[in-house]
């Protein structure tokens, strides 16, 4: 059995070394929130960046306000849904022709790719829309030709401005929205 003196030895030591226990475990939890959210912002930032979609270019598969993750690195199909950078803006846009190959746009909106068809059934119609290049049209290396869903409003790769995307522009290729929770899932 302790004695009074021993009891109060030990109280004084738990006092001094174990009084900050409570206070120590604030700054345990502190600790851990502040690194889950540096490495969610990393993860973000460099594998898989978050992005929100603005405007109608891309309906109806991406609306106003959506949010959506992007995958960073490999290597883009037709049809892939890509974002990449122009005159400091993020543009979300649907990949065509790739690198190499001849692309021509009819007057109704039909899209023929190397003399073939284009199936597209991700529109809601087909438009020519806005061409300021000349048809057919040869993708140059190491680019992509893009095009938005909803083509008579979309500014894109049938513009001179816009112009064919080169790799170093992507950002990456859309995998799965986010937002709002009623769309959440992958792309296919």
């Amino acid at each position: 059995m302790p004695t009074i003196e021993q009891l109060e030895a030990e109280l004084e030591r738990t006092r001094r070394h174990g009084g900050g226990r409570a206070r120590g475990g604030v700054f345990d939890a502190v600790g851990i929130i502040i690194v889950a959210a540096a490495l969610a912002v990393l993860i973000s930032t460099l594998l898989l960046p978050m992005l929100r979609i603005y405007g109608s270019s891309m309906n109806p598969t991406l609306n106003d306000g959506e949010i959506v993750a992007a995958v960073r690195g490999g290597s883009y199909e037709r049809g892939d849904l890509i974002a990449f950078y122009y005159n400091n803006k993020i543009l979300v846009k649907r990949v065509i022709a790739l690198p190499g190959e001849w692309i021509d746009i009819a007057d109704d909106g039909t899209v023929t790719i190397d003399g073939d068809v284009l199936d597209e059934p991700y529109l809601s119609e087909k438009a020519r829309g806005e061409v300021s290049i000349e048809l057919p049209y040869q993708v140059p290396d190491g680019r992509y030709f893009v095009m938005g869903d909803h083509r008579s409003v979309s500014s894109d790769s049938r513009s001179e401005t816009v112009g064919c995307v080169a790799e170093e522009q992507i950002i990456g290729r859309l995998a799965f929205r986010l937002w709002p929770l009623d769309a959440i899932g992958a792309f296919e």
